[in-house]
């Protein structure tokens, strides 16, 4: 009876086969079942066995990596249906993820007002007229990316400029992170905020000098408006989600981490998916207090449904706002605003009871924390219960991880935490962060370098659609620590700086890890899937400013082509 191998060594190079009779058997001539498609003449980084393997062909087979190697090697898998495809020199990577999405916000900018990229408070009216102009029907004015940090006065705006422009219906304008909204009188008539309304729990009603509200609303604020604005239908969301995975696919991506989703939502995935609409790999996290991490918590995690494409396993929860709207919490005031140390969303000893059901139901949690009292909360909350109830390898998760005290680096790698961060924070961030955090506290802040040599996996993302979705602008970020001008020369703090190799595993290998999918893909290694990112040029060997200009040429997922760009 014939023995099975996983691998083998070629004596010429990596060749690893799937499938194949060990090498005492009798069959001299043994030929592995032919590959689906067999690609060719490339530059492949497996990133396995070793993370700087290259080879120049992959074999796959029913959507999976049967086989890498050299061109020659490979040749056994040829057979007269296989697809055979030169790749002309293209580079071939594991698949790209990105960690921290809002997939349904970036499907959503195509049918909201887009204000990223404005650089005055004038130009964000403008765009407004124009906007309310060309769609007099809205009942709501929804748009989203406006920053002040941009304009050359950077105070926060006032609802009285939105009055002037839209009087008559309302108006809300998310900031660039998510965090805070620019409303009209309109919205907060609506909303019934006035001068007498308190602020919630966990957010801020900013106020004139009579008391009266601004119309900027931070954080949990935010949720008295929504709850009074018109709620998108199952067949929005599934249309805000496919279109936000088609633009994924567009520029390399193969699987995203959505972090933090309602039921509704996690309804119109699930639809998408029946109907084989979802053209890429979602790593779903409920977001707390939203119903679905109830029901996650009491039925426990739904793995790989539809053949792979979509996984809920985990609860994101806002533990802090974000530091551009100085929400995030501080252990000490902020630098340019000593009367506030920002908001705490979530009290320590409730963070403390989540992680305790999460780990008995064998749930990952997520924990959104930007400042370094966020930050120190959530790694003592994490640390009583992993104490009560000690896991292994349980892999909870904080997300950005922006500002961490020096003292508090060492516990991620002690509590066997995943810190999810995103490179295009920092080289975003750098023109005012020094301004707010003041430079003691810039030791701690988007310190990928620190944290990496405490040994954890730091799993590379966006936070689209807060930034672009494009990892290429992750990798160059994470590399130089420049925007995409070369500013600053040297790079913003460059001894922060991360290799290329750290870099792609950043959005590769150890993301995968981040989702506990390693075995499945991250790698390109026989019996993963076989999702692959191909570029135009090689990442780990062009001059750091060539990033920027490398193309996709195509993107695969399960051994099938998703996007296509020239081919």
């Amino acid at each position: 009876m014939e023995r099975w191998i996983l691998g083998f060594l070629s004596l010429g190079g990596l060749m690893t086969v799937v499938g194949g009779p060990s090498i005492d058997t009798p069959h001299r001539h043994w030929l592995p079942p032919p590959a689906d498609v067999l690609l060719v003449g490339g530059r492949v980084y497996p990133l396995w066995p070793t993370p700087d393997a290259v080879v120049s062909a992959v074999a796959i087979r029913q959507g999976r990596i049967a086989a890498l190697g050299s061109d020659e090697e490979l040749r056994v898998w040829r057979g007269p249906r296989t697809r055979v495809v030169d790749l002309r020199g293209a580079t071939v990577l594991p698949g790209l993820t990105d960690a921290h999405v809002h997939l349904a916000g970036l499907g959503r900018l195509r049918r909201q007002l887009v204000l990223t990229g404005t650089r005055s408070k004038e130009e964000v009216l403008q765009r407004l007229r124009n906007y309310a102009r060309r769609h007099p029907n809205l009942s709501w004015i929804v748009g989203r990316g406006w920053d002040q940090n941009d304009w050359p006065d950077p105070r926060m705006p006032d609802r009285a400029d939105l009055d002037r422009v839209v009087p008559d219906r309302p108006v809300y304008l998310t900031r660039i992170d998510g965090h805070a909204a620019w409303v009209n009188t309109k919205a907060l008539e609506q909303a019934g905020i006035g001068p007498a309304t308190p602020d919630p729990p966990g957010g801020r009603i900013l106020r004139r000098l009579d008391g009266s509200p601004t119309g900027v609303l931070l954080d949990r604020a935010t949720e008295l408006v929504q709850r009074v604005m018109p709620e998108p239908t199952v067949e929005d969301l599934m249309a805000d989600l496919e279109a936000g995975a088609r633009a994924c696919a567009e520029v390399g991506l193969t699987e995203v981490h959505d972090a933090g989703i309602s039921p509704s939502t996690w309804a119109a995935y699930v639809r998408l998916v029946e109907r084989g609409r979802l053209p890429i790999r979602v790593y779903a996290m409920a977001m707390y207090r939203s119903g679905l991490d109830e029901q996650l918590l009491t039925e426990g995690p739904l793995i790989g449904l539809g053949d792979g494409r979509l996984t809920l396993r985990a609860i994101k929860v806002i533990s802090d706002g974000a530091l551009g709207s100085r929400g995030a919490a501080l252990l000490e005031p902020y630098a340019d605003e000593p009367d506030s140390t920002g908001l705490l969303l979530v009290e320590p000893d409730e963070l403390v009871r989540l992680a305790r059901r999460a780990l008995d139901a064998g749930v990952q949690l997520a924990v959104h924390a930007i400042g370094d009292r966020a930050n120190r909360m959530v790694l003592d909350a994490f640390e009583i219960a992993f104490r009560e109830r000690p896991c292994g390898d349980c892999r909870f998760r904080i997300e950005h991880a922006q500002v961490v005290h020096p003292q508090d680096i060492p516990r991620l790698a002690r509590l066997g935490l995943v810190p999810s961060m995103q490179p295009t924070h920092a080289t975003s961030d750098m023109p005012w962060a020094p301004d707010r955090l003041g430079p003691d506290r810039l030791k701690g802040a988007y310190a990928w370098r620190s944290i990496l040599q405490t040994g954890v996996k730091i799993a590379g993302g966006s936070d689209a659609p807060v930034e672009e979705i494009s990892p290429l602008l992750g990798l160059y970020a994470a590399v130089t620590r420049q925007d995409p001008q070369g500013r600053p020369a040297g790079g913003w703090r460059p001894e922060e700086r991360v290799t290329p190799l750290e870099a792609l595993r950043m959005f590769t290998e150890w993301a995968a890890h981040a989702a506990f999918e390693e075995l499945q893909r991250g790698t390109l290694r026989p019996g993963t899937w076989a999702d692959l990112t191909v570029l135009d040029g090689d990442p780990l060997r062009v001059e750091p400013r060539q990033i920027l200009r490398l193309r996709v040429r195509w993107t695969m997922v399960g051994g099938h082509i998703v996007e296509a760009n020239g081919e």
